[in-house]
């Protein structure tokens, strides 16, 4: 008897548990909601941040507030919503690095980005376009990697720091053509392109949006983009497989998270909204073609798979070229 009590008392309390839950889930929004962004205001993340959760809010009529809390590579942040509660009023706007990269990268971090944190959609993705001077020697990809062999160490590319999707692809470029190249790490993309301006870099995969104005101004002279597919900025400019390397992929994500064990129906709730504020076309428009971006919009069990496609990707990366965190 005392068994068959017990049993029925854990299956009353876990029918009032599930309850309660769809009931906070219908009554759900009712307060501001909290976007941590793990990175300084102004940033390609913090853009597309306030523009998607402006746009959320007006539909969902609540106030989205974006708190911006940068620091170790966007770590911080992360881990902020990593071990905030799972109950949709803390949610991260996270570009790869923290999510794909800073788990493989360093030795430790404080959270687990598959078991701590929910995907709620991937917002738009972003590539690189090799770029070089105008005026520079280097006539395509085949003469680079030509150079390159002929004088191991000799090109040189810039790079937003060890770790940085444009340092990753240039170590992939190197990789997959046996060249040695010179890696000079920056503190932001606007330094390192000032120089590839300058002279004092030879090559740079830079993001399409900040390249894009020199490459139609006619400074810089586009070689191919990083991901496997071409840009829609830049359609011209063919893939790196297209230009002659082969197994070549590299593009980053910009990306809504919430705590783990987040109620599935929030879940759902915010990316149905997410993906509604995408479509808005002064939102598509700013962050699409404009901001140099593919917009994507993916379900939650995509976004997911891309995570953990990547996080293989970048561990069999950074691990082949033996890649060190100055």
């Amino acid at each position: 008897m005392t068994t068959f009590r017990q049993i029925a008392a854990a299956a009353c309390a876990a029918m009032c548990a599930l309850a309660c839950g769809a009931a906070q889930a219908q009554q759900y929004p009712n307060r501001p909601i909290r976007v941590i962004v793990p990175y300084a205001a102004g940033g390609a993340a913090d853009i597309t941040a306030r523009m998607v959760t402006q746009k959320m809010g007006e539909s969902m009529g609540v106030s989205f507030v974006v708190d911006n809390r940068g620091g170790a590579n966007g770590g911080i942040g992360t881990d902020v919503v990593a071990k905030a509660a799972p109950d949709g009023y803390t949610i991260l706007v996270d570009a790869s690095g923290p999510v794909v990269v800073n788990p493989v990268l360093y030795t430790k971090v404080p959270y687990d980005p598959e078991k701590d944190l929910a995907p709620v959609s991937l917002l738009c993705s972003y590539q690189y376009v090799l770029v070089v001077r105008n005026d520079s020697p280097i006539t395509s990809l085949k003469d680079l990697i030509a150079k390159a062999k002929e004088k191991p160490g000799a090109l040189s590319f810039g790079s937003t720091g060890v770790g940085g999707g444009n340092h990753l692809a240039g170590v992939l470029l190197g990789l997959r053509t046996g060249t040695k190249l010179t890696h000079v790490p920056y503190k932001g993309s606007a330094l390192a392109l000032a120089d590839l301006l300058g002279g004092q870099l030879s090559f740079m995969y830079d993001t399409i949006v900040t390249s894009a104005p020199h490459i139609k101004s006619g400074k810089l002279r586009p070689f191919a983009v990083s991901s496997n597919k071409r840009s829609s900025s830049l359609p011209d400019v063919p893939t790196m497989e297209e230009a002659g390397v082969k197994d070549f992929n590299i593009s980053q994500f910009q990306g809504m998270l919430v705590p783990a064990k987040t109620d599935p129906a929030i879940i759902a709730r915010l990316h149905d909204e997410a993906v509604k504020a995408l479509k808005d076309p002064n939102v598509f428009k700013h962050l699409g073609p404009d901001g140099g971006n593919e917009i994507v919009g993916g379900t939650p069990a995509e976004f997911a798979r891309q995570i953990k496609s990547d996080l293989s990707l970048y561990g069999k990366l950074i691990k082949q070229a033996n890649v060190k965190v100055d």
